[in-house]
């Protein structure tokens, strides 16, 4: 069940004052993650998908960071005690829709769930219609663009507080291959302190990704 943080004992209350009256209060931090072992333990599994695969180690390391699952609700700090996912699908006309999946430890019963609903939004009219639900990581994929630089599209005149996560087009160094990746949040819920923590969770679930997939893989 969701709760609100006691912002007046709150040691970061000061900075979080500060930065939630700013105009544009968000800020981006854009690295390259290392998928090397991701895709090697898929190679031989072509039927998982890799997007799918990456998109939950990022949302499982998000709500393993308690200041990921913050959001900003009528001026106060709600903590969720789960946050779940929603992305961009491309549909055959070139234009794009939402798919919304809940988060589930369970790595198979996730891909399982986030493919049905991915397949429901394909199969349906294309309609865009966002979620409005704040438990939520908005993911993006740009497969076609190795980004070095990141900005979303953000509503100024809401309280838009949800973390926004992008991953780009695979590139090669020597032996590795590494995957662009964006995570925007906003600063008066955490500092890059959090950010780096979230990233540290990431790089190193992403180094021994079959430690979390449970049997089978």
């Amino acid at each position: 069940m969701a709760k609100y943080l006691d912002v007046t004992s709150w040691a970061r209350r000061d900075v979080f004052n500060f930065f939630r009256e700013f105009d544009k209060p968000y800020f981006n931090i854009c690295t390259q993650l290392d998928v090397t072992q991701l895709l090697a333990l898929f190679e031989r599994r072509p039927k998982v998908s890799i997007s799918l695969a990456y998109h939950y180690f990022a949302l499982r390391a998000a709500n393993e960071i308690e200041p990921f699952r913050y959001r900003l609700r009528d001026g106060q700090v709600i903590v969720h005690d789960v946050i779940h996912g929603g992305t961009t699908v491309l549909m055959a006309d070139e234009n794009f829709t939402l798919a919304y999946f809940d988060y589930e430890e369970d790595f198979a019963s996730f891909i399982a769930n986030a493919e049905r609903a991915i397949k429901e939004v394909l199969a349906g009219n294309g309609a865009f219609h966002p979620d409005a639900r704040d438990d939520r990581i908005h993911f993006t994929a740009l497969p076609w663009i190795s980004f070095t630089s990141f900005s979303h599209a953000r509503n100024w005149r809401g309280e838009d507080s949800i973390p926004k996560i992008a991953f780009g087009k695979f590139t090669q160094s020597g032996e590795r291959t590494l995957l662009p990746f964006s995570v925007e949040v906003h600063h008066a819920l955490m500092d890059g302190l959090h950010v780096g923590r979230y990233l540290a969770r990431l790089e190193a679930a992403l180094a021994e990704p079959r430690t979390y997939l449970g049997p089978g893989y």
